[in-house]
């Protein structure tokens, strides 16, 4: 018995650099190709880190709840939906898979929606300050539970010692009255060696408790640097999903990488002949988590949308 990737949905529209509305829109487009009607989603997930204006209350979720139109109905017959943040930075997702699982396995909900993608607070999209490493974009994976043994297996975890590596932070000293639109990240050098060396570590885990084969396995993972995914897959063996599938961003998609490189891969058919998705998320802490998921053996399931489509 596992949990299974139901349909994704994603948004990128530069109309909007709202992450509140690219993640409604993304749910929205997940439960569109699902089939199902949006009551059937009682648990969302939000993982997103940077969100509009630096808000920190109320919490992100409850906001995407309300413009995704999730149980909003508050009669006694009508499903209840539940919210919560939930971040850790570019891991934030696979955590979320790992919660979602539990709360699946228990029956108490049909269907739980994890979303994530980031934003500058300042909300200007494209034009935001160069420094600033991450894209704009949302992005939501809707699970279900099966009773067959595909979907995800363990989610494996691992903190680095030493410095953060990565540290974004609202800088008080500096900021004046102009908080809800700053924010300032830290990169230190040669960082992406740290991470590479953590993210090998729970991939080694993950790949060794599934048994899965290397030769049929295709690496998902985050975008810390445009070659991550490669020099990771070289260091474990396998095979990384092809670069230009976030070829759209010129700026790492941080929190939503992980579903917006499963999306773009499952809507160009190339999950087709392989058996397992080694899901690898890597980023401040330094920490890592990997998790191997097992296609159904019907195949990736064809729900998949784009809300700007």
């Amino acid at each position: 018995m596992g949990v299974v990737i139901t349909a994704t949905g994603t948004s990128s529209d530069t109309d909007t650099a709202s992450i509140v509305t690219h993640a409604a829109r993304a749910t929205k487009s997940a439960i569109a190709a699902a089939g199902i009607s949006p009551t059937q989603v009682g648990v969302l997930i939000n993982t997103c880190v940077y969100r509009d204006s630096n808000t920190m209350e109320p919490a992100l979720a409850a906001l995407v709840q309300k413009e995704a139109e999730i149980g909003l109905e508050y009669a006694a017959e009508d499903p209840l939906t539940f919210s919560f943040d939930l971040m850790n930075g570019a891991c934030g997702v696979l955590d979320a898979v790992h919660v979602a699982s539990s709360l699946l396995s228990t029956g108490s909900t049909e269907h739980v929606m994890v979303v994530s993608g980031d934003t500058h607070p300042s909300m200007t999209g494209a034009d935001a300050p160069a420094d600033f490493p991450y894209a704009t974009s949302g992005a939501a994976m809707l699970l279900g539970f099966t009773d067959s043994a595909d979907g995800f297996g363990r989610v494996h975890t691992e903190l680095g010692d030493g410095t953060n590596g990565v540290r974004g932070y609202v800088d008080g000293d500096t900021i004046g009255a102009n908080g809800r639109n700053l924010m300032t990240v830290e990169c230190e050098d040669g960082f992406e060696i740290r991470l590479l060396e953590i993210a090998a570590s729970t991939a080694r885990a993950a790949l060794a408790e599934s048994a899965a084969d290397p030769q049929t396995t295709l690496v998902i993972a985050s975008t810390p640097t445009a070659d991550f995914p490669a020099k990771l897959a070289a260091e474990l063996g396998v095979t990384a999903a092809e670069s230009d599938l976030l070829r759209e961003f010129d700026r790492d998609p941080h929190t939503a990488t992980a579903t917006l490189t499963y999306h773009h891969a499952l809507q160009r058919g190339l999950l087709d002949g392989y058996r397992d998705i080694l899901f690898v998320t890597a980023g401040a802490g330094p920490s890592a988590a990997s998790v191997v998921y097992r296609i159904p053996a019907t195949g990736p399931d064809s729900g998949s949308a784009e809300a700007n489509a």
